[in-house]
């Protein structure tokens, strides 16, 4: 079976190295999605590294691959390499120009969602007021569709969630998100988000953030658990697995340049402090632990094998195409 990652994260900086990825490939990950830019992110930092991650790609074959299609990560998977796709993670990077997300498909972005936190012109984020998919986002989920870019509603708000699962035609994740019946916050979502999601055939990957988990040393149990409740609201073949780790590196500082404020982006008044860096996150290892784990909630081997990657394959295969 597929094993897939659906998002984490590395320094948003050219000079970050992959090198932290080969823990997924030691847990026997074959599809790992990583993070090149957010909303707060500027082209000027966002484009060098995708060129950064992809030359160290193609400079170590016998390691990684950027994958263009399932069957390519299944050769990954006989290879014994890891396949590395590309997320987006906000609108803004897009210039409000529907046409850059074919750009950045090319590129290797596998994955987009519209909004980060916070409201833009296409989209509405979790931790602002409700707004909901603008007009310019209906077209940005078209040429997403058009793309062959899976539409991703991690970090939008419910009214923007529901208006991009009913305007998609293709099915939609979450690729890091956790149920809000089990935790409250801000970031978590609703049953009402999680059944709409399913509705549109896709997959709600959990996270491994403790504070989206409620614990403060997660581990592959409190996922499993979080997991269970999806699979029992909306059955197993609509859950997944996002750890959204963010793997610091000495001496690299990823801020966005000024004028940036982490309080803005991720507010106090959400639990966060100043930014991110005190989140806890799961190990990677975990990913070793978790089908016990699924068992131990009772999933069964099919269930547990589509929801540590068989059902974010199937979407793949449905959007990205053969």
């Amino acid at each position: 079976m597929i094993l897939w990652e659906a998002h984490t994260c590395l320094p948003l900086h050219p000079d970050a190295l992959l090198a932290p990825l080969e823990r997924y490939r030691t847990a026997g990950v074959h599809y790992v999605s990583i993070n090149v830019g957010m909303d707060m992110n500027p082209l000027s930092q966002i484009l060098p590294v995708i060129a950064s991650f992809r030359a160290q790609i193609a400079a170590q074959p016998g390691r990684y691959l950027l994958p263009d299609t399932v069957a390519d990560i299944e050769r990954a998977r006989h290879e014994g390499k890891l396949a590395v796709g590309f997320d987006l993670e906000g609108a803004l990077p897009l210039l409000e120009r529907p046409e850059m997300v074919a750009l950045y498909r090319d590129l290797g972005v596998r994955q987009v969602h519209f909004a980060y936190n916070r409201n833009n012109s296409v989209a509405g984020g979790c931790h602002d007021v409700p707004q909901g998919l603008t007009a310019l986002g209906r077209r940005m989920v078209e040429a997403a569709n058009a793309a062959g870019v899976i539409l991703d509603c991690s970090h939008t708000e419910r009214r923007t969630t529901l208006d991009m699962l009913a305007h998609s035609a293709q099915p939609v994740v979450f690729s890091h998100a956790n149920p809000l019946a089990l935790v409250e916050h801000g970031r978590n979502i609703t049953d009402e988000q999680i059944r709409a999601c399913a509705a549109t055939g896709g997959v709600v990957c959990i996270s491994g953030v403790s504070r989206f988990l409620g614990v403060e040393e997660p581990c592959a149990a409190d996922m499993a658990r979080h997991m269970a409740y999806v699979a029992q609201l909306v059955g197993a073949e609509h859950v997944g697995l996002g750890l959204d780790i963010g793997f610091g590196q000495p001496g690299l500082d990823d801020d966005p340049p000024p004028p940036f404020d982490p309080g803005y982006w991720w507010p106090a008044s959400e639990g966060y402090g100043n930014g991110i860096r005190q989140m806890r996150y799961a190990p990677v290892e975990a990913w070793t632990q978790m089908p016990e784990a699924l068992r131990a909630v009772g999933m069964n081997s099919a269930e547990i094998a589509g929801a540590l990657g068989g059902n974010m394959a199937r979407v793949a295969r449905a959007v990205w195409g053969d």
